[in-house]
């Protein structure tokens, strides 16, 4: 298909799947974020974190507990990328080394929902950073995010009354009963299309139809693509060289270190 037809056949799409999706997916937040009962995991939940769900929040105890869960979500996934070479299912053998710099600037582009790297994430982090680390926030950015959206509705819907609802409710609700069911489907969507879905940390060589070889990366990829998809409008978390540069073509270099190069189009600046 050319670019050109492509260009205008994604955001025509786009708009039909938002025109179908929009009412049964607007109601069903709605109910879910006014429902009066909790299920007992949400309650387990809350019960762990200390929360109390009939407890009303003014808009400053909303934004502090917000900034207090994206405090804490912050330095943990800090810490956890620099101490992932001593745990499970780290790599060997990273394309780029973990400073405390580059973790710091994931940590804090994952935590704001932004999802930038500065790295290729597939030959970076280890399996358990990706699901431990990345994947968590992924799910934790977009409910956060989802939540203050929420509270700003309710702070124009509420006109005699400074509470703006329960962030620690919104925050459960919108992980448990909106962002993990949907990504759980798109999961499954991308295995049953072939997407990779293993704990392998280390790259698989295979044969191609040409006669030469290509290096294949391991991991959790369809959990991971679909929430990145659905709770971000970025790119990252995995095979991050492959969204950072969409009109290069990308050469693996040993041990496991790849670059980026332009494909060679003339009078074309990089």
């Amino acid at each position: 298909m050319p670019g050109s037809v492509a260009g205008i056949l994604f955001p025509l799409v786009l708009i039909v799947a938002l025109a179908v999706v929009h009412v049964p997916l607007g109601d069903y937040m709605y109910r879910i974020y006014t429902a009066t009962r909790d299920t007992r995991g949400e309650r387990i939940i809350y019960r762990l974190i200390g929360a109390d769900p009939r407890a009303e929040q003014t808009w400053a105890s909303y934004a502090r507990s917000v900034l207090a869960f994206s405090a804490v979500s912050l330095l943990a996934l800090f810490l956890l990328q620099l101490v992932q070479g001593r745990l499970p299912l780290h790599l060997n053998d990273p394309g780029t080394p973990m400073t405390p710099a580059l973790a710091w600037n994931t940590a804090v582009s994952f935590v704001t929902n932004t999802n930038w790297q500065a790295y290729s994430g597939e030959s970076t982090q280890g399996q358990l950073v990706q699901m431990a680390g990345l994947s968590v926030q992924n799910f934790a950015s977009a409910a956060v995010g989802m939540s203050v959206a929420i509270a700003l509705v309710r702070g124009f819907a509420r006109t005699r009354t400074g509470e703006l609802g329960n962030f620690w409710v919104d925050l459960v609700r919108g992980t448990v009963r909106i962002l993990l069911p949907l990504a759980l489907l798109g999961a499954v969507i991308f295995v049953a299309g072939g997407a990779i879905q293993n704990f392998a940390t280390h790259d698989r060589v295979i044969d191609t139809v040409a006669g030469g070889t290509q290096l294949i990366p391991g991991g959790p990829v369809a959990s991971q693509e679909a929430i990145k998809l659905l709770g971000s409008r970025s790119c990252r978390g995995r095979c991050g060289s492959t969204c950072r540069c969409p009109a290069t073509r990308c050469a693996r270099r040993p041990p496991a270190r790849r670059r980026c190069t332009p494909p060679p189009t003339p009078n074309r600046t990089w």
